[in-house]
């Protein structure tokens, strides 16, 4: 392992500082409550997500705004930063275009992984969010599961900046590892925003019960997932992983020294000769 790789792994474009730390706190902590809200609240609550779709995109959306202007007023966000944000979220976008999520086959999440493991946890979580909300435009699927697809590929770059240091082979097979896990993780996740309101259209034993107890509607919704949902997710699951391990070291690098040369932790500053130079330019 070169020393320039090293100190590349350490980067992140967009650091955690402390509010913008909180600020993604929140964004999970409404994600999760929006997700697991069928185990938290009160069956007569009367809560649906067909009407809370909006107000969670704007939530969002809001919790997104506070953390890039934490990073803007701690100098943790400049023009090079957005740049490498604009291109992979663009990207992205359309990969999603090139499938659709067709037979559950999304290359998108190819991309989360490498770039989320590279450019860390804060950029990591802001690209997932972007390059869904990109796709979703681009293929005119902006619906009422927007709002919790972000969240979701969020949470997949995130979890990918947050695995342990490896290198070479080792950290490939830890990012097909990954892959695997989270492919499958997406998918389960998902299904939750409409699940409740499947009703009797749901397969027997595997619908929403309204005042059923946590652990009972937990094991009616892996019999939903199984029956309904495994299918497709283990196809996005094998095609994520075979991408990260036939082209995940090239890519790796790529980015890598893409970070390297922008240079996005580095402290600007004028030395004495620098600045006699530009006055004599002057």
């Amino acid at each position: 392992m070169t020393l320039g790789a090293a100190t590349a792994r350490r980067l992140e474009p967009i650091r955690l500082h402390w509010p913008s730390t909180v600020s993604l706190g929140l964004v999970s902590g409404v994600g999760i409550m929006a997700f697991g809200w069928p185990f938290l609240v009160s069956p007569d609550s009367g809560l649906a997500h067909g009407q809370d779709a909006p107000w969670l995109f704007g939530v969002l959306l809001g919790l997104l705004g506070l953390v890039v202007l934490a990073e803007i007023a701690t100098g943790g966000l400049d023009a090079k930063t957005i740049a490498v944000l604009g291109v992979l979220a663009a990207t992205g976008g359309a990969l999603r275009v090139l499938s659709a999520g067709t037979a559950g086959l999304e290359p998108v999440f190819f991309l989360l992984v490498l770039a989320g493991r590279v450019l860390g946890k804060g950029m990591g979580f802001v690209l997932g969010v972007l390059a869904i909300i990109t796709g979703a435009f681009l293929t005119g699927g902006v619906g009422p599961w927007a709002p919790f697809q972000m969240i979701a590929a969020g949470w997949v770059g995130l979890g990918a900046a947050l695995l342990p240091r490896a290198s070479g082979r080792v950290e490939l097979g830890l990012l097909a590892a990954y892959s695997l896990v989270v492919g499958l993780l997406y998918g389960a996740v998902m299904n939750l925003w409409f699940w409740p309101f499947m009703g009797p259209t749901a397969p027997p034993g595997a619908g929403f019960v309204p005042g059923d107890g946590v652990l009972d509607n937990l094991h009616h919704y892996v019999v939903f997932y199984v029956a309904t949902s495994l299918g497709w997710d283990v196809p996005r699951s094998i095609l994520t992983a075979a991408l990260v391990l036939v082209a995940g070291r090239p890519i790796l690098g790529t980015l890598r020294r893409a970070v390297r040369r922008a240079a996005f932790d580095a402290n600007v500053g004028f030395t004495e000769s620098s600045k006699e130079s530009f006055k004599e330019s002057r």
